[in-house]
């Protein structure tokens, strides 16, 4: 599988990310209820950004979490879309808390309200501390580059600009009472939170479309097997999906009748891993031309499968 993590390397990336989840979670209902009390927007919009970050940690915990529950009949791939799903909702959720924010900023422009500044600064830079903790502690020690760790210590680098911007609304209030400055400052935490948003939506919705992963070029893959692998003629029929971390591919591959079948095979499915970190794929070999009129299509017809003169080969190597 694409999970070839050793254990000792997932428990301790289990144990960064909950540690880190707990103090963002924490932190963030600091803010939450710091922002109500002092009545300052900027904090409010703080806890907001800690929510994607809260949210990022959660996912990357589920995600270390799914990948090791075993596959069943019912759940062929395990639960790994699971994590998709939630990164979809969590985008979804962040947009409408940063209508909101912006709405309220625009409010406040008209009806400027009174801020503790004191008691703003105070909170501003605890959760300064706290996601410069969480941004040690997912960096403390991690020989093993976790893609869904990545994630979350970029959301978490991301927040620290968010609680810079918390810490200077409250010092310049505190300084020169000027209110505006603290929907000025929550407007611009607030387009963090839509890019972290916005770039969220995107992939989720993009993996559950069973789009392609972005970093393989599928017209590219066909062609390479082509041009490397002497006997493959043609490559057609290519599926690619992603689920969870796990990259899956199915494919048509129409091949010189081999001296040995298996070791073409073989040597396919290590070329597909070798060179695109493909890890499951399932090929079917082909000595005929494909003569569906949809086979460059990715399409599949009952006609085109009436037509096929095909040894299907299923091979999961590991």
């Amino acid at each position: 599988m694409a999970h070839t993590h050793s254990h000792s390397g997932q428990d301790s990336n289990r144990k960064r990310l909950a540690a880190a989840f707990a103090v963002t979670t924490v932190f963030m209902f600091a803010e939450v209820i710091g922002g109500w009390m002092s009545g300052s927007l900027a904090l409010l919009a703080d806890a907001g950004h800690m929510l994607t970050d809260a949210a990022a940690l959660l996912m990357a915990l589920l995600a270390v979490q799914f990948a090791r529950r075993k596959p069943n009949a019912r759940h062929t791939f395990g639960l790994l879309r699971l994590t998709t799903l939630a990164a979809f909702v969590n985008a979804i959720a962040l947009l409408v808390i940063t209508a909101l924010i912006v709405w309220e900023a625009i409010r406040r422009f008209y009806q400027p309200q009174p801020v503790t500044g004191g008691l703003m600064l105070g909170i501003a830079i605890a959760g300064l501390f706290a996601n410069l903790l969480s941004f040690w502690l997912l960096h403390h020690g991690s020989e093993e580059k976790n893609l869904n760790v990545r994630a979350a210590a970029l959301h978490v680098m991301g927040d620290l600009l968010g609680s810079v911007g918390a810490i200077v609304a409250a010092v310049i209030i505190m300084l020169t009472g000027w209110m505006p400055i603290d929907p000025i400052l929550s407007l611009l935490v607030s387009l963090l939170v839509l890019r972290s948003a916005w770039a969220l939506l995107r992939e989720s919705l993009h993996e559950l479309l069973e789009g392609a992963p972005s970093s393989v070029d599928t017209n590219k893959l066909a062609r390479d097997l082509t041009l490397n692998i002497a006997e493959v003629r043609n490559v057609h029929h290519v599926h690619l999906w992603q689920v969870g971390e796990k990259p899956v591919l199915t494919l048509h591959v129409q091949v010189i009748p081999p001296y040995d079948h298996d070791a073409l095979l073989q040597r396919i499915h290590h070329y597909l891993h070798q060179h695109y970190q493909i890890a499951h794929a399932t090929v079917q070999m082909e000595y005929q031309p494909c003569a569906g009129h949809d086979c460059d299509l990715g399409l599949s017809s009952p006609s085109a499968a009436e037509h096929h003169h095909h040894h299907g080969e299923h091979a999961h190597p590991h």
